[in-house]
């Protein structure tokens, strides 16, 4: 597209946006935000750490469903497909998955360094698998293994135990499949693997066992299940991220953040105290991550951590940033995307920007969240952008359309 097309396009797109069910302020004061899918059918996306957009930004990948409201059985299959920016967001199938859940989809994400390759997780017969395809030829091929995060380069992935997390953490596994190690409570035969997408080999790299006994395990019971997932690979490629979840006997669990090498070496207890959440690499040394317990604050907050063993920087954003959403980098690290969960009698989910240097945060619109969205089948909004920065794509119920894709124009916010 040239540049003269290109402003066209954005004239057209920013023209036709809504600002249907954003709440509590006027709406004219927040970026334009525009619906990008429609029924029949839900669709959404999921989580907030993957590559949803297309390298040249025209194509928005997500899922579709024909139900909401209730925990996916081992019967129920998702469309994925992706919606077209430039013929009038339609939406073009592209495969189904019978291996999903509601908040992170089948892992559906366009493969870095390549043009038009994706990748989604599905379930054939007793094994999950994960299909590679070719949005522009068509080929496919399929890996005998699933994947949760891709490396940079485009060519290897790690990847957790499917059937343990939804044993231990429903609402994050896949139905379908039953854990291998049920009884086992750390199990040396499962945990994080890593994958060649070239060649599909699998090799287990960090087991459970290993986890279960590596530093100081606080409450660590007799009945505790431990278990890996929420991965992601370090800017570079070199390191991965893990989070490293133990029951409680009361209900619940404790999380430490973990580091390791592609190869599963040197492991590294990040966050050791059993409270870390939602994260995202700022640099290959850095780490964002949501915690308590940190620098005298008692509560959660937004804490930047070295790629060490209880590697605390400082505090970011303490009572402007949220400290309970879902982060992003943006413009070379000057800027934070994140969002909130439903707050208030209005259950308002707020996507928003915050400046690092002003500490500066800029709201994106305010969406309510109706009460039937609750637990394991909530909607968080999970901002993701495109890979120029100028978009910002939410999963949300708000038209009272059930959940649906939406894009927000932060051009000229930043």
């Amino acid at each position: 597209m040239n540049q003269t097309s290109r402003r066209q396009f954005l004239s057209t797109l920013a023209a036709a946006s809504v600002s249907v069910g954003l709440r509590g302020q006027d709406a004219a004061k927040f970026p334009p935000i525009r619906q990008i899918t429609r029924g029949p059918g839900f669709h959404w996306f999921g989580y907030y750490d993957k590559l949803q957009f297309s390298p040249d930004n025209r194509f928005v990948l997500g899922n579709k469903v024909t139900f909401e409201h209730r925990s996916p059985t081992a019967e129920d299959v998702i469309e994925v497909g992706m919606v077209d920016l430039h013929e009038k967001d339609k939406w073009i199938p592209l495969g189904k998955s019978n291996a999903w859940c509601w908040q992170q989809g089948c892992m559906l994400q366009w493969i870095p360094d390549t043009a038009s390759k994706i990748i989604w997780n599905d379930r054939e017969k007793d094994r999950f698998v994960s299909h590679i395809l070719d949005v522009n030829t068509g080929d496919k091929r399929t890996l005998s293994t699933p994947i949760y995060a891709l490396s940079p380069n485009g060519k290897e992935a790690v990847s957790c135990d499917f059937s343990r997390v939804a044993d231990c953490r429903p609402g994050y596994g896949y139905a379908g499949i039953r854990d291998r190690f049920f009884d086992d409570m750390a199990p040396a035969g499962s945990g994080v693997t890593h994958v060649n997408l070239e060649t599909g080999a699998e090799k287990l790299v960090v087991t459970h066992e290993r986890l279960s006994k590596t530093g100081e395990v606080i409450e660590n019971h007799p009945t505790s299940k431990h278990h890996a997932y929420h991965l992601l690979c370090g800017p570079d490629g070199k390191r991965f991220i893990m989070l490293h979840r133990w029951t409680q006997p009361k209900g619940g669990h404790l999380t430490r953040l973990v580091t390791a090498a592609m190869d599963g070496s040197d492991l590294r207890i990040v966050i050791p105290n059993g409270y870390a959440s939602h994260f995202i690499w700022r640099d290959t040394t850095h780490i964002l991550s949501q915690a308590k317990g940190w620098i005298g604050n008692d509560q959660w907050g937004d804490f930047l951590f070295a790629d060490k063993d209880s590697g605390i920087v400082e505090e970011i954003g303490r009572g402007v940033l949220d400290s309970g959403g879902h982060l992003t980098y943006l413009r070379n690290n000057e800027w934070i995307l994140n969002d909130t969960y439903p707050k208030g009698d209005h259950r308002l989910q707020t996507p928003h920007l915050y400046h690092i240097k002003s500490n500066r945060r800029i709201d994106l619109g305010e969406f309510p969240l109706p009460p039937a969205y609750k637990g394991e089948w909530r909607v968080d909004n999970h901002p993701r952008t495109s890979r120029d920065e100028r978009w910002v794509c939410i999963d949300s119920p708000h038209t009272n359309q059930g959940r649906q894709l939406h894009i927000i124009d932060i051009g000229g916010v930043v």
